[in-house]
């Protein structure tokens, strides 16, 4: 039976850099054999983060989050997963707010506040985490930090992986605004090589997080 990956995009533009990174990921989790599920957090129906209502505290809800929205069939899917993969870019110093809104539901409905069983997760599961910049890649170091732990004790172990300095225009001249602080030409050389060697990684991570748990 193959492996079940679900593959989110928390970032909102199609074809870009998150978007591009992601499906990579997932060609290369597909060329090892998984079966893709995707969820394209922009496009989906409405949504929010934790409501704080604490249904995921009570006995016969262990473990799932009761509010009933637009992220219920991702948490659902990633409950039922063999690894996940999640991409957003960095607005702000800080993930999307559709990323912040499943990484609340996702965390804290295995969260038990008991010092003895701290998790109830009981589908741990591998994940790779991406993140895409206009900082370099060194920027959010704590930030990733603790995304990673966080997930890993929740979810299951997480790599990280981060492309930074990206492209952000196709062309930077038909901007209102000059963005003087950009050097349109090294963006595009940039995008051009190093981006296409990190597209290579994202497959290659993709592959492996498949390849590297597989059971006998």
């Amino acid at each position: 039976m193959s492996k079940k990956i679900v593959v989110v995009n928390a970032g909102p533009r199609k074809g870009w850099n998150t978007d591009t990174l992601i499906t990579e990921a997932a060609k290369g989790a597909e060329n090892a054999g998984a079966e893709i599920i995707r969820f394209d957090l922009f496009r989906i129906d409405k949504y929010t983060g934790c409501i704080s209502c604490f249904g995921c505290k009570k006995e016969r809800f262990k473990g799932h989050c009761v509010c009933k929205d637009g992220l219920t069939t991702v948490l659902d899917a990633i409950r039922k997963a063999d690894g996940l993969i999640i991409g957003s870019p960095n607005y702000l110093s800080e993930m999307t707010a559709a990323f912040r809104a499943l990484y609340e539901r996702l965390i804290f409905q295995s969260l038990t506040y008991n010092l003895e069983t701290p998790c109830v997760n009981q589908n741990v599961i591998p994940v790779l985490l991406i993140m895409t910049s206009n900082a370099p890649d060194t920027a959010y170091q704590g930030l990733l930090k603790n995304y990673q732990q966080t997930l890993s004790r929740f979810v299951g172990p997480t790599e990280v992986f981060v492309s930074g300095n990206t492209l952000q225009l196709s062309d930077y001249s038909k901007t209102d605004w000059q963005w003087s602080m950009f050097d349109p030409a090294a963006k595009q050389e940039r995008h051009d090589t190093v981006f296409q060697q990190e597209c290579r990684k994202a497959f290659d991570m993709g592959k492996d997080l498949v390849v590297d748990n597989m059971t006998t």
